[in-house]
């Protein structure tokens, strides 16, 4: 059954299911002048433009499959759904980046508190990112779940360095590369939009996670070469999202990331331009990643 937003007083309202939604029609609260979207559309419309919405009739035909266009300061797009293209976009405050980070980095030196702070710091650095088409982006993941492992592997860390063996430690770092991979699956699989599930999944195997990951330090040697191990890691990483009608596209090049990431060290060492530096990254990263209609990729 297809889902339905409306829109009301400027702001996106749903989804509701089909059932739910011709309520809303019937009660009046989605009148014929109001805008609405469902899949299948290529953007907002009013009501009493959809053939059978308002009326009783049967459900409108659907066109080629889409998704909730943003919807933009007094107006609704059509450009950005799921059916078409569009690039993230990470909008935060200043303060309450360096606040939150504080607050993270001390938390973290009581090392207990890791989990819980990492998934409050998460819900809000999620809920910075602009999703076209998938608004009011969430982190539902719970702390609980990451209990087991970052306890674990503390066990582990402790019995290895009283050990002293070389053989384990390699060990050890195999395992953190595993539960990095495990921590990476369920973060994409707890990201929400409008408090619904996206039912996204992370595909990418635990052997080319790994790999990627020990290319990415041998390539450190050569001093440069790691931007482009870094950009052809980002465009595999987006690759192995899967759950959604578009395609998940990172258009970074090596050469952009190794000149940004001379002078984000650069300034870093003032201390001072830190947030303003991090933000300027993320911004690059997210307008380099972009949501794309399936088959797009090859001709991007």
């Amino acid at each position: 059954m297809a889902s339905w937003f409306y829109a009301s007083e400027g702001k996106q309202q749903g989804p509701f299911p089909e059932g739910q939604f011709r309520d809303l029609v019937a009660q009046g609260v989605v009148r014929p002048d109001t805008l609405v979207w469902s899949e299948g559309m290529a953007g907002w419309q009013k009501a009493a433009e959809i053939p059978g919405l308002i009326g009783g009739g049967g459900a409108p035909p659907m066109i080629p499959a889409g998704g909730p266009p943003m919807m933009g300061s007094g107006g609704y797009a059509g450009g950005d759904g799921i059916g078409g293209a569009g690039s993230l976009a990470v909008d935060f405050g200043i303060l309450e980046f360096t606040w939150r980070t504080l607050v993270l980095l001390i938390g973290s030196c009581f090392v207990i508190p890791v989990p819980w702070l990492f998934v409050w710091y998460t819900k809000w650095i999620v809920s910075c990112v602009k999703v076209p088409g998938r608004p009011n982006l969430s982190f539902t993941g719970n702390a609980m779940a990451m209990v087991p492992w970052f306890f674990g592997f503390i066990v582990l860390a402790i019995a290895i360095g009283f050990i002293g063996s070389q053989l384990l430690s390699n060990l050890l770092f195999i395992v953190q590369l595993v539960l990095y991979w495990l921590l990476v699956k369920w973060m994409v699989a707890n990201l929400a939009s409008n408090g619904q599930p996206l039912g996204l999944s992370f595909t990418g195997s635990i052997w080319a996670y790994v790999g990627w990951n020990l290319l990415f330090a041998i390539s450190i040697i050569t001093i440069v070469g790691w931007a482009w191990v870094a950009a052809a890691q980002m465009r595999w990483f987006c690759s192995s999202i899967e759950g959604t009608r578009r395609e998940i596209v990172f258009k970074g090049s090596g050469l952009g990331i190794l000149w940004r990431g001379i002078v984000a060290a650069i300034l870093c060492s003032l201390i001072i331009p830190i947030p303003w530096v991090y933000r300027w990254i993320m911004n690059w990263f997210a307008s380099e990643t972009v949501l794309a209609p399936r088959g797009s990729q090859a001709a991007m």
